[in-house]
């Protein structure tokens, strides 16, 4: 039996600590800084964390914590490879941090003395059958909020909100060639994962024209390789009247890490990079109908998001969104198109305004 929720699991730091989180790029930036808090309370505790295969390659140049990834792709012999690489080990602590069936089945492949899981209320996909304590209920949180708990939940209650995600130096020159030291850019990166939750391509054509002809920025196209990612930057390049740099496909997570973290504004969605932005402390301005950027927006930019999401519940589910579920998604034909581009110039304008301000004080 665990102890009282109002008493750390841990009054010593442990000596092993296992964490899972498999994906996504936004979750896993989330899961690192609670990582990076619990390091910098236990110096001396050795922390191994069970990863997803294109996560790792974010995260490949941290050296003081060991990776071992689990390549869903590979179906049950990525569970065995699991079980090998783990036997003879045995953890003081998992902190199973991911809500699926998938996830909660490896986690049931790592020896640990305390598996430590969401409360039963958030407990989705039967995660709790797979614990043997919990963190402390919590209503209406941030998604890095609610992965702080289980900081919190073993005593460590500081909240440093670091990353430090180390880039090789090809990544580092990447950066440099494509965002030339005091060039002011905007990094546009188009695609969600869910298509529902993207932008029209034109509306992007018209933020990127503005950026360029008005306020004097070079503008960046980023994205993956995949087919739809191709498609949306060749529909928002026909769609603009001023040049642009095109990444899309053309970069790596670490060179696209490295570049974030030399623009001056990020624009997208809810997606993965929002959250890397984030990481290296750059602004995003995320557009934000289909889901809600008070659970899953740019931890420290939620002011620069257009947030149309209540909008988007009153017009599609006839309710305010402060009477619908926390965890509700919105992903509806024509939901995104309740932000304008006029809506995305103004928070241009208020981030640009801040960062002069910034530098005049300096």
């Amino acid at each position: 039996m665990s102890p009282p929720l109002d008493s750390p699991l841990f009054t010593t730091p442990p000596r092993e600590v296992c964490i899972l989180r498999l994906s996504a790029i936004g979750d896993v930036c989330h899961a690192l800084a609670v990582v990076r808090t619990l390091q910098q309370a236990w110096p001396e505790t050795r922390f191994t964390w069970v990863i997803g295969k294109l996560e790792a390659r974010l995260f490949k140049g941290i050296a003081d914590i060991e990776f071992i990834v689990l390549d869903k792709g590979r179906g049950l012999t990525a569970y065995l490879d699991l079980r090998r690489a783990l036997r003879g080990r045995r953890f003081d602590l998992l902190l199973h941090m991911q809500l699926s069936l998938r996830a909660s089945v490896a986690s049931a492949l790592i020896p640990a003395r305390v598996k430590l899981g969401f409360d039963r209320a958030r407990a989705r996909e039967l995660q709790w059958l797979f614990t043997n304590a919990h963190i402390p209920a919590a209503e209406r949180q941030h998604v890095l909020d609610s992965l702080f708990g289980f900081a919190e939940r073993v005593g460590v209650h500081d909240k440093p909100l670091r990353w430090d995600i180390p880039v090789d130096q090809a990544a580092l020159e990447h950066a440099v060639r494509v965002i030339p030291a005091g060039t002011a850019t905007i990094v546009i990166s188009p695609c969600s994962s869910h298509a529902a939750r993207n932008w029209r391509p034109e509306y992007y054509a018209r933020v990127a024209d503005y950026a360029v002809g008005i306020l004097g920025l070079s503008v960046l196209l980023c994205g993956g390789p995949s087919p739809g990612e191709r498609q949306m930057g060749d529909a928002i390049l026909a769609h603009m009247r001023h040049p642009c740099t095109d990444l899309i496909g053309k970069d790596t997570l670490p060179a696209l890490l490295a570049t974030l973290a030399r623009a001056t504004v990020v624009l997208t969605p809810d997606s993965g990079p929002a959250h890397m932005a984030t990481a290296v402390g750059t602004p995003v301005i995320g557009l934000y109908a289909a889901t809600n950027p008070a659970r899953s927006g740019p931890y420290l930019s939620r002011q620069w998001c257009v947030d149309r999401y209540d909008a988007a519940a009153r017009k599609f589910l006839k309710k305010p969104a402060t009477e619908i579920p926390w965890t509700t998604k919105i992903e509806e034909p024509g939901v995104m198109d309740l932000i304008q581009p006029e809506d995305v110039y103004k928070k241009l304008h208020a981030v640009l305004s801040q960062q002069a301000r910034r530098s005049i004080r300096r």
